[in-house]
């Protein structure tokens, strides 16, 4: 039986999300890739095990988190009840609905029926009572905001969600939704969106400075662009690299000569620095204070232990700040 570290809390920091009295650690382990049926559960429970004992208690999921969808939730509940039960309330355990989960109409995007459905579905799958937090999964152009923030306040009033946030939206839209929430007197407390050095789109459409002023917390996936911001790629592209493999998510092409040779700047300064790559990246997203949480993701224990070793130094010079404007 999996027994915690003791010393578990004593060198990561927790954040205040946003205004709210919740606590997130600076880092969070996304469940997105590495926790579906092709993998083994073992290396999943050594994953999850070892950012528990490193003070990271926020655990993020989807429901169509696997391959196949549904899967990732199925796991992490097996590996909760088997071994994590005991330090349930010790851990934030976060959910989302809003891309196609199931055939037909009422199985996508954000409406009541789906939205509801869906999270009984993810509560099921974890073996849970409630999810700490639920979110809306992307932007639904076609059903009414005030239908899709009804649901999740409606979720929070059921007891089967204690927060909730919202993913992939813009700012105009997020303070929209704000004002629908706080309304419905529902505590809506987090934006999760993608940013990193090479993706500064929450600094572009108003997400990040609309969060800061409404006082909601802001946690950010995709921190390490795919890999790009690693070492992985300083000497070109690796024959066994995911793109090589399976471009899904990131596309050969946009490793180009001027990209690669950012990468390979951006890794000169982080050296400069004492850090990875890696660690630089996330160190410089936590810089400000303005993001209260870092997603990160991993596929061995080694990586998580070396993401968190960017909290050694997340100040910046304004030297340094300047030359990543450049690069990013």
């Amino acid at each position: 039986m999996y027994q915690a570290s003791t010393s578990r809390y004593q060198s990561m920091t927790y954040q205040p999300c946003g205004s709210s009295g919740l606590k997130l650690p600076a880092f969070s382990l996304g469940l997105w890739h590495n926790f579906g049926h092709q993998f083994s559960l073992e290396k999943m429970k050594q994953l999850i095990f070892t950012a528990f004992d490193q003070g990271i208690t926020h655990f993020d999921l989807a429901n169509n988190y696997g391959p196949p969808p549904g899967s990732a939730e199925i796991n992490f509940g097996r590996i909760l009840k088997e071994d994590l039960y005991a330090y349930r309330d010790e851990l934030i355990i976060s959910t989302k609905a809003g891309y196609e989960m199931w055939d037909g109409p009422y199985g996508n995007w954000g409406s009541r029926k789906y939205l509801l459905a869906s999270l009984d579905q993810s509560l099921k799958r974890m073996g849970l009572e409630y999810v700490d937090i639920f979110y809306h999964h992307r932007m639904d152009p076609n059903t009414p905001l005030e239908e899709t923030m009804g649901a999740l306040a409606q979720a929070v009033s059921s007891g089967k969600a204690l927060y909730v946030g919202l993913s992939n939206y813009d700012g105009e839209t997020m303070k929209k939704a704000s004002s629908i929430l706080e309304e419905l007197h529902c505590p809506f407390i987090i934006n999760q969106n993608r940013y990193s050095i090479f993706d500064r789109t929450i600094e572009e459409n108003g997400l990040k400075k609309e969060a800061v002023k409404l006082g909601k917390g802001i946690i950010a996936f995709s921190p390490l662009a795919q890999g790009m911001l690693t070492d992985r790629y300083l000497q070109g592209i690796p024959e066994d690299s995911r793109i090589k493999t399976d471009g899904r998510f990131l596309k050969e092409a946009a490793l180009d000569e001027k990209r690669l040779n950012q990468i390979q700047q951006l890794n000169n300064l982080a050296v400069r620095r004492g850090q990875s790559l890696a660690q630089m990246a996330l160190a410089w997203i936590l810089r400000d204070g303005q993001v209260t949480s870092v997603l990160i993701g991993a596929s061995r224990p080694s990586q998580i232990l070396d993401n968190i070793g960017a909290l050694e130094n997340t100040g910046f010079s304004e030297e340094e700040l300047k030359l990543i404007e450049e690069l990013g």
